[in-house]
């Protein structure tokens, strides 16, 4: 029987029961419906449930989707998703010069509120093509580092790492050494296993957190700065397999498919709106608009609203304008995620969970006490693909590790919930700083082989080089 991941209405409406409670709304009643009509509970983990619901389960399921979907919320005022309401709602959004190349970024007070801003230094110099391959390199090296322990719950993979004497994390994860019985307890990613431990890795395998960075590379190469969201939506359609989509963007991509057109794809019966997968489609939008986090903002929002609303938009917003701060080359991490904090609406829930991850981050010496706290305050209510805690904990990682890359991504990943994405993301950021592949240990380069592998066009075997130089052409054009 095929119970395809991610798009089942029974299993969606339990997800979209926890969004409703999340963002404002009050499901209680319809849940009760739910219930009493022998509705179950939604897979915590897994993409769908085990067996197929009735026919009159599936059928009220998608009527109540739709009913909560047309419920009020009091967080909407708030969390707008519309651009020019998000603008309004960020005192300290960068400021852009009339060529669109620069822009302002805020300076931060306690706990990484900006106060005020201040000014990215004009004109911003495009990042050197060895600059952005580091970002590539950190990007994947990150991701790959998280493969192996991604789904696993924390304890576990602090007891993976502890086992064979890699903790605090410092490397990549091995299977040598491994009591038999903790593996069986809690084994490796079932997908990635063969392809991401010390033992064998042999270049980088392909992972969603890769394929959306060389799509957005494409949609530049063919559209320019001045895309549209309906472009990105025909370049899927054009390039990205169906079945390499998961969560937002698979509901948005079977939205497509039945005739739905943007922004409304983000909206159907799609309880994943405010998850990670915008976010992982972020760097391109900052790695080409150096200096200029307004402008990456803005990109990152026209790519993220075909799949997302609010704080999932919110989140690839704070991560493009977080890197295009990064891509100058002349500001720390700190001024990164300042700049970053400046693009997310100040009383937005994402705003709070960054602003406190950031707080916790430069008061707790151990990084394990403040993963323990995010912990404790995001995991009783949130998805571990939820977009609010993983950039939390990916804001944390960056800020305690100030800006180190091996330090960085080992952090982000060792703070579990989506770790190969947020690996990722703190890699992209942390290489970018460090300007150079020579400035990355040889651990974390060398493995890669300088091969990407991808489902995505023609970038299949593709080298960390290439992309690099690709990437700088969409950078320096005018």
């Amino acid at each position: 029987m095929l119970r395809l991941t991610w798009v089942q209405p029974e299993d969606l409406l339990g997800h979209e029961l926890r969004q409703a409670c999340q963002d404002g709304r009050e499901p209680s009643a319809i849940e009760a419906r739910w219930r009493a009509a022998g509705g179950t509970e939604t897979p915590a983990r897994a993409g769908a449930s085990a067996g197929r619901a009735s026919r009159y389960l599936r059928l009220l399921a998608e009527d109540l989707l739709d009913e909560l979907a047309d419920l009020p919320s009091r967080l909407a005022d708030e969390e707008p998703t519309d651009l020019a309401k998000i603008k309004a709602r960020c005192p300290h959004w960068p400021v852009r010069t009339a060529g669109g190349r620069a822009a302002g970024a805020a300076r931060a007070g306690a706990g990484g509120t900006p106060p005020a801003r201040a000014s990215v230094p004009t004109p911003a110099q495009a990042p050197t093509p060895l600059s952005l391959e580091a970002a590539w390199l950190g990007r994947a090296a990150g991701c790959l580092l998280g493969k192996p322990v991604e789904k696993l719950p924390l304890h576990a993979i602090r007891e993976l790492a502890r086992a064979t004497g890699n903790w605090p994390l410092n490397t990549w994860f091995t299977a040598r050494g491994v009591p038999a019985e903790l593996l069986e307890a809690h084994p490796w990613n079932r997908r990635s296993a063969a392809t991401s431990l010390a033992e064998n890795i042999d270049g980088m395998p392909e992972d969603d957190d890769l394929n959306y960075p060389l799509l957005n590379l494409l949609l530049l190469r063919r559209h320019g700065r001045a895309f549209t969201t309906t472009d990105v939506a025909r370049l899927w359609l054009d390039e990205l397999p169906a079945g390499r989509t998961f969560t937002a963007e698979r509901i948005a991509y079977r939205n497509l498919l039945t005739g739905i057109e943007p922004p409304y794809t983000a909206r159907r019966r799609n309880p994943f709106r405010e998850w990670i997968g915008a976010l992982i489609r972020a760097d391109v939008h900052g790695w080409t608009n150096p200096g200029d986090p307004a402008a990456a903002a803005e990109q990152a929002h026209r790519d993220a609203t075909l799949t997302h609303t609010a704080n999932g938009v919110y989140a690839a917003m704070f991560a493009a304008a977080a890197i295009a701060t990064a891509a100058t080359g002349t500001h720390d991490v700190h001024a990164c995620l300042r700049a970053g904090r400046a693009v997310v609406p100040g009383r937005s829930r994402l705003a709070a969970a960054l602003d406190h991850a950031v707080r916790l981050a430069e008061s707790q010496e151990d990084f394990d006490a403040v993963v323990d706290e995010l912990h404790a305050v995001h995991s009783p209510t949130h998805h571990w693909v939820h977009a609010i805690p993983n950039t939390a904990l990916i804001a944390a990682a960056l800020t305690h590790a100030n800006g180190d890359f091996t330090g960085s991504v080992c952090r982000a990943v060792s703070g579990g919930w989506d770790t190969d994405s947020n690996g990722a993301t703190a890699g992209s950021i942390t290489g970018l700083l460090a300007g150079t592949p020579a400035a990355l240990p040889d651990r974390w380069t060398t493995p890669l082989k300088n091969r990407l592998a991808t489902s995505v066009a023609d970038f299949d075997g593709t080298g960390f080089d290439t992309l690099a130089h690709l990437t700088h052409l969409e950078a320096t054009r005018p």
